[in-house]
């Protein structure tokens, strides 16, 4: 059974020797705690019985095509979800695209033509609200009676709670959206980054404050505006640097366009990255207008060695989780 990781695109991309898997069927934007440990047992489950684990994912969300008013800003693209499926040992992704056609799909059509005959499904775990079909008419216990007529196994992976809630897609978003971003990277169990191209900024910053990196990105989901403890990655060679990030409009200049801007720890040597990802680790401040440039920059540095605070206790840490305290 080969080990490679696989990623397909349609049905027509599946090959014959796709099965028999042990699979997950989700969106899985985020691809959250929750959704990690749906994963991890999948994994476990193949490892037992000599299957190929494997997810089915969906593109796009399926709210964008039956309820578009609905329709969430994603935290993560299909590439994205795939690779954090692949670091937890998942070894096929197949990423449906979803129709007006596949969503009027009766249940039991869609058990018997993709899980089972495309897909191989030898065992299949989902989480307890999942719903598949025409007007998510299945639930878990149609799942489990088909699995019996038609030769899989089912396994239903209870949630995971943190601090009493239940961690959901949903509710990292709403996290995200309030900027308390360090709560958000529990229940993703990484901080949240977005990521994009280096552009020119207005140059006001490098002559009256202090210079930054500009991003722009595709990302549909931001943090608050406000000013955040950081981690930048340099995409192209790998590099990395403790940071802060300003997510907003530069009030002390005038600004009424969304920017993304980030200051460095370390001095950046060579040539500036081109395209980056910023990780949100923690929330510092709101943006707001000071009285001139200058205020500005003592405020910015006062930034500056809040965050270095934190990069030395978070050093301390071995779960390569944020502190939960603030930093004075």
């Amino acid at each position: 059974m080969s080990a490679e990781f696989r990623v397909f695109h349609g049905l027509e991309e599946i090959p014959e020797d796709f099965g028999p898997s042990a699979l997950t069927i989700g969106n899985f934007d985020g691809v959250h705690a929750g959704h990690r440990r749906i994963l991890r047992r999948v994994v476990a489950v193949a490892a037992e019985r000599g299957l190929r684990p494997s997810a089915l994912t969906f593109d796009p969300h399926p709210t964008r095509i039956v309820a578009p008013a609905r329709a969430p800003r994603l935290m993560t693209t299909p590439a994205q979800r795939a690779e954090i499926m692949r670091a937890e040992g998942i070894l096929q992704v197949v990423i449906l695209p979803f129709d007006q056609k596949f969503s009027h799909l009766a249940p039991e059509r869609f058990v018997e033509q993709i899980v089972v005959e495309s897909l191989g499904a030898r065992a299949v775990l989902v989480g307890d609200n999942f719903r598949f079909g025409f007007q998510h008419a299945g639930d878990t216990r149609l799942l489990a009676a088909l699995g019996e007529r038609l030769g899989f196994t089912t396994e239903i992976v209870p949630a995971v709670r943190l601090r009493g809630e239940t961690v959901s897609s949903s509710a990292a978003r709403r996290l995200i959206q309030a900027g308390q971003v360090s709560r958000a990277a529990r229940a993703l169990e990484r901080p949240y980054g977005v990521e994009g191209d280096v552009i020119p900024g207005h140059g006001v910053g490098s002559r009256q404050t202090v210079p930054t990196l500009n991003l722009r990105t595709s990302a549909e989901l931001l943090p608050a505006a406000g000013v955040y403890v950081t981690r930048t990655f340099d995409l192209d060679c790998g590099q990395q640097w403790d940071s802060v990030t300003n997510v907003g409009y530069r009030p002390t200049f005038g600004g009424n366009e969304l920017t993304i801007e980030t200051f460095l720890l370390t001095w950046l040597t060579g040539d500036p990255p081109r395209r980056i990802r910023v990780e949100f680790l923690y929330r510092l401040r709101d943006e707001r207008k000071f009285p001139s440039p200058a205020e500005l920059k003592v405020q910015i540095l006062r930034d500056v060695r809040r965050a270095q605070a934190f990069f030395r206790r978070a050093s301390r840490w071995v779960s390569g989780r944020p502190p939960d305290r603030a930093v004075s």
